[in-house]
């Protein structure tokens, strides 16, 4: 008998077409999320972690660091299986941050194919995802581009 192994659930290189669309889960903003991030990055500006600080200035409350909301983004990304085990490398990418997301937001990602090169000597190719990060109120609060070095199909499949 074989024993299992791993099978990505991504797509490999040659499944991206240049127009799909695809839609991640949502996901909650946390306290515990600013805060980890904070200690993760070393970025403890009072915008993100001093409530009273946050109060008075511009937003009236803390907002999440805007590159800790591009690293949920791209965590969605994964999860929704488009590029989960098949990514071999983030190369390259573009972010506008539009709007502040706050404590309690709800995000979720809209990834659309760009373009596709491939890239045979690499192992795969590059795909070049646009994508807007929206807030629960269907705002875009993130948008730019992401390219992704992902894996050609086995020969075996």
């Amino acid at each position: 008998m074989t024993e299992p192994t791993y099978q990505p659930r991504g797509k490999y290189f040659a499944d991206f077409t240049v127009g799909d669309v695809q839609v991640t889960a949502a996901r909650t903003i946390t306290e515990t999320d600013i805060v980890n991030f904070a200690g993760l990055s070393g970025d403890y500006n009072q915008i993100h972690t001093d409530a009273e600080f946050a109060a008075k200035d511009t937003f009236g409350q803390r907002v999440a660091h805007g590159l800790l909301v591009q690293s949920i983004a791209t965590g969605l990304a994964v999860q929704s299986g488009i590029i989960e085990g098949t990514v071999l490398a983030f190369r390259e990418l573009t972010a506008k941050f539009s709007l502040p997301i706050f404590i309690g937001d709800t995000i979720h990602v809209k990834i659309e194919i760009m373009e596709t090169k491939s890239l045979p000597r690499l192992g795969g190719g590059n795909v070049t995802m646009k994508y807007s990060v929206l807030n629960q109120h269907g705002k875009v609060v993130q948008r730019g581009d992401w390219i992704m070095l992902v894996k050609s199909k086995p020969a075996d499949e």
